[in-house]
């Protein structure tokens, strides 16, 4: 959403940085973040590189200030900051007229009174958010506990701002600061819009769309207001009591909105005009509702989307980058676009990071990408002071109010395992009842807040939550609301665990792989290539992570041959692990209707769950859920017997995401290590719309056999999958054979792959930065498959490297 009107002047760009102490003094260009201005004029090193991040804590330690001489003709001027990390002094001419202290907010200061015709100065002093945080922890009334695993840098949960940014087990720790957002003057006494309010009322064949903006300092004649949405128009009323222009519409046979995969994301654009103010914007005509009552099983959770399910698929969002000043809405706009093309529909933003500016949410809009919107609260305790209170109110009903209108935004989550952070601590361990109630205080807060703002948003009180005033452990029921299950990744459990778990909506769950060659070149040199040195060490903030996916690969691999193998095989193994539970979670509906996995994206080149590297390129995790996302899909399961112990029986199931009526062949072989294949099964099915049916279920494969499945599709191409009975080390697997033809146009490579042998995970690296059209592939003997790979920069020559499994984990292949 967007407002023009005359008058405003601009104070970004480049502004004098200085430190406390007087020893730093640099030219920095904001908005931006501070260090990633120090870094930009060489004071720094590269914060991510090496173990650099340890030798730059120091400078979240100190206080800074930044300064710039700016003219104006008027006086009549208000400031407008937002975006403002975190606790700051605003000074013009030297004299204090505002104090920030929350990150989610935007603040606006009447500088009438301190203002002059001409040169004036403005000077915005960063007080240590480290310090600031330790002050703020000695003056509440009890300790309030910090989630002292994630987070190195203490007490982050006293300050509204991020709070990875004291560090968590995917994030660097270093506390950043400076101005993201808005920094500009603007007339104060001009006719000025707030943030659009849109409600929806939904009929056959119609919406009846009502609109609302705040609108302040109107004339005491009113000019015409006129309201157009799309190809209709009508005038609008300004309600002088609550100051706010109003207007109603009724779209007879609208273009509906809808999530990726289900139908159009049909945008309508608004605009308002009141004199020579002018507020545009883009509306999504839909309804989303949150279903979630109790059944047979225990309470039910699904979105349902212009009155029809939807499973959600997708996973969760941080921070496009732990230093905002590095975030560009291109490189956010890239990684959104992956998650539409994995056929994702829905991604959740976590609750330790940040409500998104404006322009995400309008790509979401765009891409058809339902958003489960946490507010920023996350893993903790935090206080329950009238003054916190007071302000989290405050931020609450701003950001509401800002994101409201957006269709893209599916739910409101008060928190993520603020619930289960009850059970962390020692201090709320010994005094439970005091940490309940402050709790309790903080999440009436938000929901109070939201519901003024917005009654008929969705709203769920937690992630995980059983449901309203449940506080039972949704890490492990998995018979009500969403669950997050970390079991096989903190509890060290098999993948197969996945399928002894049943969950209504799992909003986290999640394995760690290392990031791909090409991130680890970022911050590595070849001699620190090894999982035990210290620099890869520090960039793995999971305790235990190396060791738990080194032991993963024992359990199901052979163990790979040198450094680069082992972060091949690292994703392969995140991949079969996140597919095991997607593919069976889907097959359950419609008793699951969701499942976003622990993480899309990366703050920084890091060990994580992330099926995105730092940068966008795509895991091999990435490309799988591609496919185990798609809107027709086949999964394989062991049967499990009256012991409740997997037999060598094994279930096939076809799940459609499809609105309308499907048919499909499937086709079922077991595939020998030589390639040789036998036919076990052929039908054809009949699924109604979004529905799980049973297909064929299969048995007697040979020790040396797997499980190989094709199945067609509505525009008549075919998918294909494979079920391995046993972990693929028991395997003798056939000596690699791979042959690569390569041909270029118009600098996008195409790369035919063929073997005369079975290749299990075939996966092709290239020397620089792109996108594979496919990859972690099954090649069968005889078959040829043709992939693409686009570089970032058409004019880059790429050098291509292949790895299978056989030629990753055994050593004859490394002579």
């Amino acid at each position: 959403m967007s407002t023009a009107g005359a008058g405003a002047i601009e104070l970004s760009g480049s502004w004098s940085l200085t430190d406390d102490s007087g020893e730093y003094s640099a030219s920095v260009e904001l908005p931006s973040d501070i260090i990633t201005g120090l870094h930009k004029t060489g004071l720094i090193p590269d914060p991510y590189f090496g173990r650099n991040e340890y030798d730059l804590r120091w400078i979240a330690e100190k206080d800074w200030a930044v300064s710039r001489k700016f003219s104006v003709e008027r006086t009549d001027l208000a400031l407008v900051l937002s975006e403002v990390d975190t606790i700051a002094d605003v000074l013009i001419n030297e004299q204090t007229i505002l104090q920030c202290s929350n990150v989610f907010r935007e603040y606006r200061a009447d500088l009438s009174q301190v203002l002059k015709s001409g040169e004036n100065t403005i000077q915005i002093r960063f007080r240590s958010n480290v310090r600031a945080a330790a002050d703020a922890q000695d003056n509440q009334p009890y300790f309030v506990p910090y989630h002292f695993r994630n987070c190195p840098i203490p007490n982050g949960n006293m300050l509204r701002k991020a709070q990875c940014d004291f560090g968590w087990d995917w994030n660097i720790a270093l506390a950043p600061f400076g101005i993201y957002g808005a920094l500009r003057l603007e007339p104060l006494h001009e006719p000025r819009f707030g943030a659009l309010k849109v409600r929806q009322t939904h009929s056959e064949g119609s919406v009846t769309v009502e609109l609302s903006i705040p609108a302040v300092n109107m004339p005491e004649q009113i000019p015409q207001v006129q309201f157009t949405l799309g190809e209709h128009s009508t005038s609008g009323e300004y309600d002088a009591a609550s100051q706010c222009l109003t207007a109603r519409l009724k779209i007879d046979n609208p273009r509906l909105w809808w999530p990726a995969g289900q139908g159009e994301q049909a945008l309508y654009p608004l605009t308002v005009t009141l004199g020579n103010a002018k507020l545009t914007s883009r509306i999504g005509l839909r309804e989303i509702r949150l279903i979630s009552e109790p059944d047979d099983v225990g309470r039910s959770f699904r979105i349902q989307v212009n009155g029809r399910g939807v499973f959600c698929k997708g996973a969760n969002w941080i921070p496009a980058d732990a230093l905002a000043g590095r975030i560009s809405t291109d490189d956010v706009r890239d990684l959104l676009q992956s998650a539409v093309d994995a056929n994702m529909n829905m991604l959740r933003i976590w609750g330790g990071g940040r409500y998104e500016p404006d322009w995400f949410y309008d790509l979401c809009d765009e891409l058809g990408l339902m958003i489960w919107q946490d507010f920023m609260f996350s893993c903790q305790m935090y206080p329950a002071t009238e003054e916190f209170l007071a302000e989290v109110a405050a931020e609450v009903r701003e950001n509401v109010a800002r994101l409201q209108h957006h269709p893209c935004i599916a739910l409101w989550c008060g928190d993520n395992e603020l619930i289960g952070a009850l059970t962390w601590f020692e201090e709320t361990i010994r005094d439970r009842d005091r940490y309940l109630v402050a709790y309790d205080r903080l999440n009436r807060t938000i929901e109070a807040n939201l519901r003024a703002t917005d009654p008929d948003a969705n709203w769920w009180p937690s992630s995980p939550s059983p449901g309203p005033l449940s506080f039972g452990d949704a890490w492990h029921d998995d018979t009500s609301g969403d669950m997050h299950f970390w079991s096989v990744w903190h509890e060290g459990r098999n993948f197969e665990h996945y399928r002894d778990v049943s969950p209504r909506f799992c909003s986290e769950f999640g394995f760690q792989s290392y990031p791909s060659l090409d991130v680890i070149r970022q911050f590595a040199e070849p001699g620190d290539f090894n999982i035990a040195s210290p620099v890869m060490e520090s960039h793995q903030k999971n305790a235990g992570g190396n060791a738990r996916i080194a032991e993963t690969m024992f359990r199901y691999f052979r163990f790979p041959v040198g450094f680069e193998n082992f972060v091949y095989l690292s994703q392969v193994q995140q991949a079969l692990a996140i597919k095991t539970a997607v593919t069976h979670w889907r097959s359950l509906k419609p008793h699951c209707m969701g499942t976003l996995f622990w993480q899309l994206n990366d703050t920084w080149p890091v060990c994580s769950w992330s099926s995105l590297n730092y940068g966008g390129s795509w895991k091999l995790l990435h490309h799988l859920a591609r496919h185990f996302f798609a809107s027709v899909l086949v999964s394989a399961a062991p049967v499990k017997g009256d012991d409740g112990q997997a037999t060598d029986r094994i279930a096939l199931r076809l799940v459609s995401d499809l609105a309308a009526d499907f048919e499909t062949t499937l086709e079922v072989l077991a595939l020998s290590m030589t390639g040789a294949s036998r036919k076990l099964a052929t039908t054809t099915l009949a699924i109604s719309p979004d529905a799980a049916i049973d297909g064929p279920v299969v048995e007697d494969l040979d020790d040396d056999e797997i499980l190989y499945f094709r199945w067609s599709l509505p525009d008549g191409s075919t998918a294909s999958d494979h079920f391995a009975p046993q972990p693929w080390k028991a395997y003798e697997l056939p000596n690699s054979r791979i042959s690569l033809d390569i041909s270029t146009q118009d600098g996008v490579s195409t790369l035919q792959l063929a073997s005369s042998t079975l290749a299990l995970f075939v996966a092709v690296e290239a020397s620089i930065p792109g996108r594979f059209s496919d990859n972690c592939i099954t090649l069968l003997p005889g078959e040829t498959v043709v992939l693409s790979f686009t570089p970032k920069d058409d004019s880059a020559a790429p050098e291509f490297r292949i790895r299978d499994l056989r030629s990753a984990t055994y050593p004859s292949e490394h002579p």
